[in-house]
């Protein structure tokens, strides 16, 4: 997911990605200021609980430091007005783009030249277009996009077709569409290779609507037009026939009727999936050429054309783009692969990248002050962010990503994406980063996160990957004032509330350093603006990687040697601190860049050795894990001596010479402690190449409740200058114990202004499983905005955290309550806005109490084994009298499958080869699934999903498909639900490695297909006070009092058979959750409110019980003899035996033919013979002579109505037989079935005719031989309703003979609309002609478009 945030003066922008619990990309978006600040969006990856409004921030005090009283926020009020912090023009514009903050001003004023030139940045983001505002040239003149690359395959078009043109020069399209080739395009080959896209996804959800919204303007003008057509012609022929008594003449009105009915109708369906772009690719000799045809975009023939299209190369050769059309006003890049078999077309899936590639490098000669940090930089813009995906980033595109960097030569990488993680430094994406870094020398910078304000809350990879400096985002006063245009500036700066903080789950600080966090900066041409408003750790990232751009610039300038190891020391050991309080490292990182120190730090370390210092953790006495700090959270951590052993490594990169770099390394460090009495250490240490430990001993005893940082690093006794050339970050959070039944924890009077923060720490009890929670406010004169945060970790898992964003906009209450975890530590923090209230005096009055409660029990996930035994559960409750009320539901069953099909490629282009040299190798798992009924799935993976970074496989894609071809649903690490008609599916799984070992392993992976349950198929589970309740019916338990220690048994039965979902195979699983407790504190309307606190709860199904007739063999009421068994036996094995023979050529055919006489005069009047006759005629090739064929089928149908006694069947299906009586129920069964025979026999008979008549147009037929097809169509309606899905067809083709295309078109609408299965393309082929009959053209182009969604000639590239 991206990291920043964007948001429009009046309303937050919708965000890129589906919330999820992981980082916030709040993106904002302003086209202008105004007179409050508006929150960003809040949006990320993975499931989520509720996303979170919210963007800016300021750096708050720390939690350990004393609250503020009412009056030092007066007097800090009073100095603020009398600070009066104002703008004039020169210093707005400079606000829109910070640069005084990280001391670029300084630096470009004394180095002009060193302005970015000579340094090259890959923009891993969502796409960056190349037609901004900005970003054409550099400011010497170069080309400022030297490539632009989808690196996720979302934009990929197959074009492995090859046609050629005809005498006309024309081609034939992928999309069936006529195209005319210009004759002045060199083409040796005279080779088209086609392929097409629906253009839509290309583009983004923002321009998507805007474009459907002007789309649908012009077609409801189109439609109404048609419909005042359609009205006109009915009241023409009222006029003429007021009292229509004829029945033609009724049926004519009737149609005219139906027209005007369906355009109506299709008015309120009107669903735009966007029209169809053609794509050409050819060689001219020296360079694949890539075409497009755009007609359908503007709706103008005139428009579009494939002729009048410029032809574009791979964008790195001319650097040349496209435009789709002046309506969208989207640029777009073509690159081609695999030899011209596919073509990438580029877009940007959100204007987020855009803006950080403005931030980073921005070029504008009329605006310097609006120029980007380093507008002398060269970019290569790698789209991560995939289309199909909305904008989430997905494995393939990281690693195509980091391989272009490398092929490129980059001397940076920014990338402002992220997401929390299971493990830190870890995953198949880090490793690559570490070669990159390591062997390539590439200087990789990212995004902390936006999640801010709590602790733990750095994402992966740039606050968790020890490659990667991860930037926080800091706002100045100038910022604030400026781009934000608050009222009153904050008389200094800080950080952002919402930007992410440290330390890391291994200890490491997290936030290497801060840079500004908002901009104005420019945005692609379809958002119709130049320019607009962001601001998130996203836009941070790229601020302080064009701090270090030009940092590469001078020491490239001055022959400095280039390293990411002596960049990163340079930019950490010149930081300007923000807060003087050790504590806020974890939130500001070393401090806020400035470049020209650094610069200076890095021209005194030219001789210098290009090392970096690797440190590893074990506490003594365990081997695992290695850590990067030490981090100290819990009473029980915090009560005892520690003693913990430093590894500590220099690392060369991979060229470095062993004789004259690694022999000679040699350093004399002096150990230093920023507080002895906490941290012991020794005084000195040498280190060699070949590394050096030493030893930590941590004494928390003696401090006070709360958090606390400290760090031991390591300064060179030869050149104090350098400052610490490594650090051990060291974090102590010492919770607080809470007392009383239930625990409660009572904080009163908390005073807040803008920005700041109150954390507290608290030791969760045991036996805790939800809190309550009420905060009140006073002494408040304007609304204020606070952030809820409360975070606990726990081993090999994400952060534990729960948010809210509460705006008070008086004095009140509000309540919450939310799931917690016992026995571990929980951070509570409180924050105010750092925008809110800022022009007030008044400070905000907190009283917030946080009560705890808790059912224990002894097994937290429930699986029932499918057996009719129930399961006994012992409940407790450790802290307080609690009532016990137990409530568990089945929603969703997860059906196991396992692959079909399993197949391995290497892939074939240079983008899948890994700077190593190694081809990446793609494993495609085939599954098959089938739903009985329309239902709501989800793929579920449970190896992979839910890990993107922090997984040792380089990516994971989906997709779900059903018989026609037609994309349903695709996806990654976090499969998202789609809703699916009734019908057969094939899931394809897409897994890459370059090791096909591993890949070996996944062959026969198995994945569930999750389907949520109906409301009304909700499965409620009984419990019981017995074993045997569940079969007796008795001792049900509904409630009980639980005394704090004293255990509770009861049992939970499993559901009853009856009650299991119809269709559900032995082995799946049914998933629901169990709650056993209530909210008592408030929300006295709702009593019983379940307590937040809820666990899985699992159940088998069982095999399915064994039909009771199966064994029963003959029915007891039979009449036949053995003999007469035996007879219809050989008769049914004899037709079988018929329908399995194939007509492949003419001896076949001769031997059927043969068959089938001996057949009908052995069985004269069988009809299920005759019926099997048919259906065997029907299923003959008919390529050769189609009249011949459906001459055929109606002799066949012929024979099976004249074996059919009409009278006698007529006569038995009148009558109701006895429900006791067995043969007369198989009687009626059988008629039944004869009935059906008929009625196809009929039906098929019709359709013959119809084609005869369609394939004869011209032929003179006699009125007898017209009727006949009348006739037969009256005797069908005789037996059946002609209108229905079944039959419907030939009712049809009868309304359109008869010149009734109104009804025939509105028969078959209804056909297609109950239709509840997936789409039969004959039906929506035949819709097409009938509109194109009526005349109504709007509409057919509109059914044309839809025909390339439902029913493609092939899957999409992966």
């Amino acid at each position: 997911m991206w990291l920043g945030s964007c948001a429009s003066s009046a309303t937050a922008a919708a965000a890129l990605h589906k919330p999820v619990a992981h980082l916030r990309p709040l993106l904002r978006v302003s086209a202008s200021c105004s007179s409050s600040p508006a929150s960003p969006t809040v949006a990320a990856r993975g499931p989520s609980p509720s996303p979170r409004p919210g963007v800016a921030a300021t750096a708050m005090p720390s939690s350990n430091s004393a609250p503020t009283t009412p009056a030092d926020e007066t007097t800090a009020a009073a100095a603020a007005a009398a600070s009066g912090f104002r703008l004039t023009e020169p210093s707005f514009l400079e606000s829109l783009m910070p640069k005084k903050e990280t001391g670029v001003d300084r630096f470009l004023a004394a180095h002009p030249e060193y302005d970015g030139r000579g340094a090259l940045i890959a923009i891993f983001d969502s796409g960056v277009d190349p037609a901004a505002a900005g970003l054409q040239t550099t400011s010497d003149g170069k080309p400022k996009i030297l490539d632009v690359i989808d690196c996720t395959g979302s934009g990929d078009v197959d074009t492995s077709k090859v046609v050629k043109a005809d005498a006309d020069g024309a081609i034939v399209g992928a999309s069936g569409t006529r195209l005319i080739v210009n004759s002045s395009w060199k083409n040796p080959s005279e080779e088209w290779r086609v392929g097409y896209k629906l253009v839509y996804e290309l583009f983004t959800d923002t321009l998507i609507s805007r474009l459907k919204k002007e789309r649908k303007k012009k077609w409801d003008e189109e439609n109404q037009e048609a419909i005042s057509g359609a009205l006109n012609q009915l009241n023409e022929f009222e006029k003429k026939h007021s009292k229509p008594d004829d029945a033609k003449l009724k049926k004519a009105k009737e149609d005219l009727q139906d027209r005007l009915d369906c355009l109506r109708k299709q008015a309120d369906g009107y669903d735009d999936r966007g029209p169809v772009i053609d794509v050409v690719v050819w060689h001219d000799g020296d360079v694949w050429r890539v075409a497009v045809d755009t007609q359908g975009l503007e709706g103008n023939k005139d428009c579009g054309k494939l002729a009048d299209f410029v032809p574009l190369t791979n964008y790195r050769i001319e650097r040349k783009f496209g435009i789709f059309s002046k309506l969208d006003a989207c640029s777009f890049v073509a690159n081609v692969y695999d030899d011209g078999n596919l073509v990438s077309i580029v877009t940007d899936c959100s204007p987020h990248a855009t803006h950080v590639a403005g931030i980073a490098a921005a070029f504008h000669p009329e605006e310097p002050l609006l120029n980007g940090v380093a507008p002398g930089a060269q970019l290569i813009s790698c789209r991560i962010g995939d289309t199909r995906l909305g904008s989430m980033e997905t494995g393939t595109g990281l690693v195509r990503a980091l391989i272009a960097a490398v092929e490129h030569k980059c001397d940076l990488i920014n990338m402002s994406y992220g997401e929390p993680t299971l493990l830190p430094d870890y995953g198949r994406f880090i490793d690559l980063v570490n070669e990159v870094v390591d062997k390539h020398r590439i200087i990789f910078i990212s995004s902390a996160g936006n999640n801010g304000p709590a602790l733990n809350t750095v994402g992966a990879p740039g606050g968790t990957s020890s490659s990667i400096i991860g930037v926080g985002a800091y706002v100045s006063p100038s910022m604030a004032a400026g781009a934000h245009c608050v009222v009153q500036a904050p008389s200094e700066g800080m950080e952002y509330t919402w930007s992410s903080r440290g330390p890391t789950a291994d200890g490491d600080l997290g936030v290497s350093i801060s840079a500004p966090g908002g901009a104005v900066a420019p945005v692609p041409t379809w958002t119709l603006q130049s320019r607009m408003l962001m601001n998130g750790t996203s836009m941070s990232s790229p601020s302080a990687c064009g701090g270090v751009a030009l940092l590469v610039s001078a020491m490239k300038a001055e022959a400095i040697p280039l390293s990411p190891y002596t960049v990163r020391k340079a930019i950490e050991n010149t930081a300007a601190s923000i807060s003087d309080v050790p504590e806020e490292k974890l939130t500001t990182g070393h401090g806020l860049l400035q470049v020209d120190r650094a610069f200076e730090y890095a021209r005194q370390a030219k001789k210098l050795p290009l090392v970096s210092y690797k440190i590893s953790i074990n506490q003594v006495g365990k081997l695992t894990p290695n850590l990067r700090g030490i981090y100290l959270r819990g009473s029980n951590a915090c009560q005892q001596t520690s003693e913990w052993t430093v590894q500590l490594n220099p690392k060369f990169h991979e060229d470095a010479s062993n004789l004259e770099q690694l022999v000679p390394f040699e350093e004399c460090l002096q150990l230093h402690s920023t507080d002895n009495s906490i941290v012991n250490i020794p005084e000195y240490i040498l280190l060699t190449n070949n590394g050096r430990s030493f030893n930590i001993v941590v004494n928390p005893d003696n401090i006070s409740s709360g958090l606390h940082y400290y760090e031991v690093y390591g300064m060179d006794c030869r050149a104090p200058w350098r400052g610490p050339i490594f650090r051990v970050p060291i974090t102590v959070i010492k919770p607080i114990a809470l007392s009383g039944e239930p625990p409660v924890l009572s904080l009163s009077k908390l005073y807040f202004k803008s920005g700041h923060i109150e954390r507290r720490f608290i030791n969760v009890p045991i036996g805790a499983s939800w809190v309550e929670v009420t905060m009140r406010t006073s002494a408040l004169d304007t609304p204020r905005r606070f952030f809820l945060d409360t975070v606990q970790m726990c081993p090999l898992k994400r952060p534990i955290k729960w948010e809210a964003v509460v705006t008070f906009s008086s004095p009140s209450i509000k309540n919450f309550s939310f799931s917690v975890e016992g026995g571990l530590t929980m951070e509570l923090s409180i924050a105010q806005f750092w925008s809110s209230g800022n022009a007030s005096h008044e400070p905000t009055c907190v009283d917030f109490e946080i009560v705890f409660h808790g059912i224990s029990v002894d097994q937290k996930v429930i699986a029932l084994d499918g057996s009719e035994s129930p399961m006994l559960i012992v409940a407790r409750s450790l802290l307080a009298s609690e009532r016990l009320v137990p409530v568990a539901n089945m929603n969703k069953i997860r059906i196991p499958y396992r692959p079909v099909e399993s197949n391995f490629c290497p892939l074939p282009t240079s983008r899948d080869r890994l700077p190593s040299g190694k081809q990446i190798i793609a494993l495609t798992l085939t599954y098959k699934f089938k739903l009985e009924d329309g239902a709501e799935i989800k793929p579920h993976l449970p190896l992979l999903n839910n890990r993107i970074y922090d997984n040792k496989f380089e990516s994971q894609f989906y997709r779900i498909s059903d018989s026609n071809k037609s994309v349903y649903s695709s996806g990654d690490v976090y499969p998202s639900y789609v809703k699916l008609p009734k019908g057969e599916y094939t899931l394809q799984l897409y897994i890459r490695h370059e090791n096909v070992q591993f890949l070996e392993k996944l062959k026969q992976l198995v994945l569930f297909i999750e389907r949520k349950l109906e409301k009304k198929d909700f499965i409620q589970l009984s419990f019981y006070s017995e074993p045997d309740g569940p079969i007796v019916g008795n001792a049900t338990f509904k409630s009980s009092i639980l005394v704090p220690g004293e255990p509770e048994a009861f049992y939970v039965g499993p559901p009853s058979t009856e009650k299991l979902p119809k269709g559900s195979p032995p082995g799946s699983v049914l998933v629901g959750s169990i709650t056993y407790g209530i909210v008592s504190s408030f929300n006295k309307k709702e009593q019983n409110q379940h307590a937040p606190a809820s666990y899985s709860i699992l159940c088998v199904i069982p095999p399915s019980k064994i039909d009771d007739n199966t064994e029963k063999g003959v029915s007891v009421g039979t009449k036949k003899s053995v003999s007469e068994r035996l007879n219809d036996e050989v008769r049914d094995t004899k037709i079988k035996f018929l329908s399995s023979l194939k007509q492949e050529n003419e001896d076949d055919k001769s031997a059927w033919t043969e068959l089938v006489a001996s057949l009908k005069s052995e069985y004269p009047k069988y009809t299920p013979l005759f019926a099997k006759i048919l259906e065997c005629v029907l299923q003959e090739s008919t390529a050769d002579d189609k009249i011949s064929h459906h001459k055929e089928v109606i002799v066949a149908a012929d024979e099976v109505v004249d074996s059919i006694d009409k009278e006698e069947l007529a006569k038995l299906l009148s009558l109701k037989p006895d429900p006791e009586d067995e043969e007369s129920q198989k009687t009626k069964k059988k008629m039944e079935e004869t009935r059906d025979q008929l009625a196809d026999a009929l039906y098929q008979k019709g359709l013959a005719l119809a084609e005869i008549e369609s394939l004869k147009p011209d032929e003179s037929t006699e009125a007898s031989a017209k009727d006949v097809f009348e006739e037969n169509y009256k005797e069908l309606i005789k037996w059946v309703d002609a209108k229905t899905t079944k039959y419907g067809t030939l009712t049809v083709l009868r309304e359109r003979r008869c010149g009734r295309c109104g009804t025939a078109l509105k028969v078959l609408n209804d056909m297609i609309q109950e239709n509840s299965e997936q789409p039969k393309k004959k039906l929506y082929d035949l819709r097409i002609q009938l509109i194109e009959e009526i005349g109504w053209a709007h509409v057919s182009a509109y059914e044309k478009q839809w025909m390339h969604v439902r029913f493609p000639p092939s899957l999409p590239p992966f």
